[in-house]
């Protein structure tokens, strides 16, 4: 039996294993059955939480399809709690080794809510549950070649992207895994389902792509829309909203601290010239634990 816990970060949801003290064969073939929402647990893909040799705990993300990527904003607030609740790593901050390199998590806690906290980062346990995360996310790559995308210019901002006999202007930034940001002045008008996948798979993009159109409503709000590349519609996704975070301020869009609103809740986004890295804060939350046959 694998032992699991279903966790979310605003409405991004993964099925959590704990690597320390038991093992997962084929974990693509698992994040498959387990993801799926009809016969399964349900979610957006499985997340081993691993021992690391670079951070206190190592994370393994593998998306609905069973196709492993390097990171996920969302998720990986949700390791550090999972990590800090299961006393698998019970320090503040937490570093956490990803695909993408090894990421820093300075935990929230709360008594009902979580909070953003200050640029001090002096967030205390004082007996209350971790509500939330503040996580540095990186240095945002922009050069093409590295996010990948096929265009022959220095940065992949508002680009052309030929679909279905329409063109969309985008721009592409990787967190650690590619995104195409799309702006568009009704998300209304957009069939997600149906271009998305469309947009995933395009030519231009060699390992796929996440996709996100955003409304823009003034220099410091924005809402989204989610393509994830591997899973499909998502109700949030932490690195989109990161790259989002960079695209408005390379089109002159929005500023570099932001507040996206996503289908299941509202991230707080601050990319720091000072250190060009962006800070994301948003919450971390345990929905159940059961068992799954092995």
């Amino acid at each position: 039996m694998v032992r699991f816990t279903k966790m979310h970060g605003i409405g991004n949801d993964y099925v959590y294993v704990n690597g320390f003290d038991q093992s997962v064969a084929d974990p693509a073939e698992l994040a498959r059955v387990m993801a799926d929402r009809h016969f399964g647990v349900g979610g957006d893909g499985l997340i081993l939480v691993l021992p690391s040799q670079s951070g206190d705990v190592r994370m393994r993300m593998f998306n609905a399809d069973g196709s492993e990527s390097a990171m996920c904003g969302n998720g990986v607030r949700c390791v550090a709690k999972f990590a800090y609740d299961h006393g698998l790593a019970r320090v503040n901050p937490i570093r956490v080794e990803t695909a993408a390199g090894l990421r820093t998590i300075h935990l929230i806690f709360g008594k009902d809510n979580w909070s953003v906290c200050d640029d001090q980062w002096v967030i205390n346990d004082d007996g209350n549950p971790v509500r939330g995360a503040m996580v540095d996310m990186g240095e945002p790559i922009l050069e093409p070649a590295r996010i990948p995308v096929l265009v022959e210019s220095e940065h992949a901002v508002n680009v052309p992207l030929a679909v279905d006999g329409r063109t969309f202007e985008m721009t592409c930034v990787s967190m650690g895994n590619p995104h195409a940001v799309i702006y568009v002045d009704d998300l209304a008008t957009i069939n997600l389902a149906e271009i998305g996948p469309k947009i995933e798979h395009h030519p231009l993009f060699p390992q796929r792509v996440n996709v996100h159109f955003v409304r823009v409503h003034d220099s410091g709000h924005v809402t989204m829309a989610t393509w994830e590349r591997g899973s499909g519609i998502t109700l949030a996704c932490g690195t989109g909203a990161s790259a989002v975070c960079v695209a408005g301020v390379l089109t002159g869009r929005s500023a570099r601290i932001i507040d996206a609103r996503l289908p299941g809740g509202h991230l707080h986004l601050d990319w720091r010239e000072s250190v060009n890295r962006v800070i994301m804060t948003g919450p971390a939350t345990e929905v159940f634990t059961g068992t799954w046959p092995g």
